[in-house]
């Protein structure tokens, strides 16, 4: 499915219990493969998310706007090589989702993070030139890193790819992602962890079976609302002692 040139997915999102999640992995795992990159716990992403000086990105979100987008520069299991840091624009259309990233690497990230990023506007992908503008126009600036692990699960047929997203936590105290000491809190409801469907223009029989009868629970879940609550909460905490 295409809209205004991009190419769009479907996204559905739940909260499911640590019981329910090792039952559909065991289920899962004869009808698809495991990401390759996961490893006991699955592999380590960290987000650190933008947002303008009206906070658009967060509340456009909460009022469920039929159109929204957020920035965020993102790396996964702490790695700072060339070609694992992107800098990405995710695209929500009602349940339909699209993404654009561009590379960039560790030095840049930091002229990002200073207030530089003049070098975005000599790339060859337009989210790069659309984020510096945001940064220039709309004063877009950092606004929570969101750590969490990811179990993921791939079938070729339908371009299927279910995710399970444990231990979400929010960063507190600074935008660096490569800060392996950085201060972060709890940011699911306890016991709880989230489960993704993404698929292209169809979801194969054979996984909705599988999942339908763990998939009560739909629900429009943001990570970066849910990080953004838990640090501002610990933030005044902090004032009030």
């Amino acid at each position: 499915m295409d809209y205004n040139g991009r190419r769009l997915r479907h996204e559905q999102k739940y909260y499911i219990s640590y019981g329910e999640y090792h039952n559909l992995v065991s289920r899962l795992s004869g009808v698809m493969h495991r990401d390759e990159n996961a490893g006991d716990k699955g592999y380590f992403i960290r987000s650190l998310y933008f947002d303008d000086m009206y906070n658009s990105a967060y509340y456009e979100k909460e009022a469920g706007n039929f159109t929204r987008s957020k920035y965020r520069i993102r790396i996964y299991n702490y790695s700072d090589k060339d070609g694992d840091i992107k800098l990405e624009q995710k695209c929500k259309i009602d349940r339909y989702i699209s993404k654009s990233s561009f590379i960039i690497t560790k030095q840049q990230f930091y002229d990002i993070l200073d207030g530089g990023g003049e070098f975005l506007l000599g790339a060859n992908k337009r989210v790069a030139k659309d984020f510096y503008i945001a940064t220039r126009y709309r004063l877009l600036r950092p606004s929570v890193i969101v750590d969490y692990y990811r179990d993921a699960f791939i079938m070729d047929q339908g371009n299927v790819r279910i995710t399970f997203d444990k231990e979400l936590r929010a960063g507190v105290d600074t935008f660096d992602v490569f800060d392996r000491q950085a201060v972060t809190v709890p940011a699911y409801p306890p016991g709880r962890l989230v489960m993704e469907v993404k698929y292209d223009d169809y979801l194969p029989r054979t996984v909705q079976k599988i999942i339908q009868p763990d998939c009560s629970d739909y629900m429009a879940i943001s990570k970066y609302v849910l990080c953004r609550k838990a640090k501002d909460l610990m933030q005044r905490k902090e004032i009030l002692l």
